[in-house]
């Protein structure tokens, strides 16, 4: 993805532009998608949002509309970042080392004690000679992968999902054993409170809480240690997401694997039945061969990526229960889990290309007034703006009116304008190209004029709101009388009750004095109506 995508979260909407071109990767995280962290191509690590529980990493309590470096972190080389609702956070470097930080009543720090940590400190209880190369979070327990297939568990474990055998909660990182202690695990899960493992061999391992199934060992038992989901015994399984309470598994042959909690149709089942062991999820031609997928434990939605890349959704999504994958316009996992998802958080921190291709939108902004590539000029004030045919064509009725058969388009590539000024003129082209208006409010009243005539309906609406916010006593019946010229019924009536407001001052300006005589007396039938007269 570019950066461009990152107006699919509003939490970056304050980001300055020059800032944005920096940003290499970026996690969207907290209880309400309202939590950042930000990584940088120079290895700087920023942080923003409400900072519950200290999980920014910051080094205090409080919250930040912009970014705030995170001192800690910055040149560690982060690799990629867990994530809770708790919330605490972990974060990986490509030195395999990682950081906690955030709330840890339950210890899910892992740093031996439950006092809460606002800054990022370094795990080295029982992992200084690991090197981790995955991590997971749950609600308030953390998981760990090693290179060497070993999986470390910490945090609350009061349904088990530490996988240490029983139930108290764990002050530090300690490598799950039991039916795991001669596996070569490859990847690792959390839901909410329950944990998933799949070995090097395809099979899946699950423990911790089991109250709806997700699981999928065939009971609704909570389980203390790994437990071999049996079910999917023959079948190689490369991937394991794990929702709230349901789980999904994706084989090496491109099928999906469902159980668990299906309350909002999280299955995708066609039905809201809970199930407590792995069913396959047929019954979805169009979806095809899948090749990735996601969920998050925040919430229960599932996302999967079909034949030839095409994104389907399901489970409860905006607040609906879709029962069935269902296939969306969008392009990517993120951007489907950022329209659909709520909240609006991040299965894993977004990376951004490095060298990444521009937009259209980016291309049409440069492609203004570029006389390379242009294939027409128009000369206003005798300067020259240049522009393409084919975009005016697209975007403007009044040049795809004008450029008809009838115009000899080889032997005019040069038009003369003088009824507007040079700036009003090439703003209103610029809008063309950017859909944004570049023009000092003072002008904007001729531009008005011009996207009346030009019937942009559009540009009047943003042409209204510009000389809304420039009325004065002073210009309030000049304005009144402009909005009657052009039509603009929204700003006549905006300067009309202006005036009222302001009657005694207004009627003594040169403005109001210079009416013409039908306005004037339409003014004042009106002011009339609305008792502006009365003793």
């Amino acid at each position: 993805m570019s950066r461009a995508d990152l107006k699919n979260w509003p939490i970056f909407s304050l980001l300055e532009p020059d800032f944005i071109t920096q940003i290499s990767m970026v996690a969207v995280f907290g209880i309400l998608g309202n939590e950042a962290l930000i990584v940088t191509k120079n290895d700087m690590v920023y942080a923003l949002g409400t900072n519950t529980s200290g999980c920014l990493g910051t080094g205090d309590s409080h919250s930040t509309l912009y970014p705030k470096k995170v001192d800690t972190l910055c040149e560690k080389r982060i690799k990629t970042f867990a994530y809770d609702s708790g919330p605490h956070v972990l974060a990986l470097t490509h030195q395999g080392e990682v950081y906690s930080w955030g709330h840890n009543a339950y210890y899910e720090v892992g740093n031996g004690s439950s006092n809460q940590t606002h800054t990022p400190a370094s795990i080295c209880m029982n992992l200084s000679d690991k090197f981790v190369i995955d991590i997971a979070c749950g609600s308030h327990h953390s998981l760990v992968l090693t290179d060497e297939g070993e999986v470390y568990a910490w945090g609350q474990n009061n349904c088990g999902q530490v996988g240490s055998g029983i139930s108290s909660n764990q002050c530090a990182p300690r490598k799950v054993n039991s039916s795991l202690s001669t596996k070569k695990v490859i990847s690792i899960a959390c839901g909410q409170t329950s944990s998933i493992a799949v070995t090097d061999n395809g099979d899946v391992y699950a423990w911790g809480y089991n109250g709806v199934g997700q699981l999928g060992i065939g009971n609704y038992v909570n389980q203390l240690n790994p437990y071999k989901v049996a079910t999917l015994v023959g079948v190689v399984i490369e991937k394991v997401v794990c929702g709230y309470a349901h789980t999904i598994a994706l084989s090496d042959e491109g099928v999906l694997y469902v159980w668990g909690g299906n309350t909002y149709g999280q299955l995708g089942l066609g039905n809201k039945t809970n199930t407590c062991i792995p069913i396959r999820l047929d019954g979805v031609p169009e979806m095809g061969r899948v090749s990735d997928i996601a969920a998050l434990h925040c919430n229960h939605i599932s996302v999967a990526v079909g034949q030839g890349g095409r994104i389907f959704m399901w489970g409860q999504c905006r607040g609906q229960s879709v029962t069935r994958p269902t296939a969306t316009p969008l392009a990517t996992i993120h951007e489907a889990l950022a329209c659909y998802a709520t909240p609006s958080v991040m299965h894993k921190p977004l990376i951004l290309h490095a060298e990444e291709e521009i937009g259209i939108l980016d291309c049409l902004k440069q492609a203004f007034d570029d006389p390379i590539t242009s294939d027409l000029t128009i000369q206003v004030q005798g300067k020259p703006i240049h522009v393409h045919k084919s975009v005016l064509k697209i975007r403007c009725q009044y040049f795809r009116s004008m450029f008809q058969k009838h115009w000899v388009e080889n032997d005019q590539n040069v038009l003369e304008h003088e009824q507007f000024s040079y700036d009003v003129y090439k703003s209103f082209l610029k809008y063309l190209y950017t859909d944004e208006v570049d023009l000092p409010p003072e002008n904007a009243l001729e531009l008005l004029d011009l996207a009346n005539a030009y019937f942009e309906t559009q540009l009047k609406r943003r042409c209204v709101q510009m000389i809304k916010q420039g009325i004065t006593v002073l210009n309030a019946a000049f304005l009144y009388s402009t909005a009657i010229e052009n039509n603009a019924q929204e700003l006549e009536e905006f300067c009309f009750k202006f005036a009222l407001n302001h009657m005694t001052e207004i009627i003594q300006t040169p403005n109001f004095a210079n009416l013409d005589e039908a306005t004037l007396k339409t003014f004042i039938i009106k002011a009339a109506q609305a008792g502006a007269f009365k003793t």
